[in-house]
């Protein structure tokens, strides 16, 4: 039997990081338990009044985010607030898969396009890898904007 995960992100700022894996992924933050938002409603803001009336203090209200998947399919992120930097390489990252089917330089030149969407919107361009057939059809790793490295696959 299979079971359903989630991916959690250690960061400073959970609600900063979050907002940039949605705009990677076109992910969605969900309102808080028990809320209806309206169509067009930030879910961010929704949070920010629910935590107040629960009493949490405003500094207390940046410790953690969630992202899910629109269409219910993959797995949920979290992100914690944690003091410590991250201080060595990834040992899981995630591949985000900006080009399938594509071989070649139709493949090569998908992931360099959004290599520029994602470094404008926070992202770094790491390092090129270029395919080596038959055992890989090429990458860009990428770090996040705190610093967590992930591929363009």
């Amino acid at each position: 039997m299979s079971r359903d995960f989630q991916v959690t992100f250690d960061a400073h700022d959970p609600r900063a990081l979050s907002s940039f894996w949605r705009d990677v992924l076109g992910y969605v933050h969900p309102g808080p338990p028990g809320v209806d938002l309206p169509e067009g409603a930030d879910p961010l803001a929704a949070w920010d009044e629910f935590l107040a009336g629960l009493g949490v203090p405003e500094d207390q209200r940046n410790t953690r985010s969630a992202l899910e998947d629109p269409d219910g399919r993959r797995p949920r992120l979290f992100f914690q607030q944690v003091p410590e930097g991250k201080t060595a390489k990834n040992r899981v990252h995630l591949d985000v898969r900006a080009a399938p089917g594509l071989e070649g330089e139709d493949r090569m030149a998908a992931l360099e396009a959004e290599c520029a969407r994602l470094v404008e919107l926070g992202a770094e361009r790491v390092r090129r890898f270029e395919p080596e057939p038959p055992m890989s059809t090429g990458f860009i790793v990428m770090a996040d904007p705190e610093g967590n490295e992930f591929c363009l696959d």
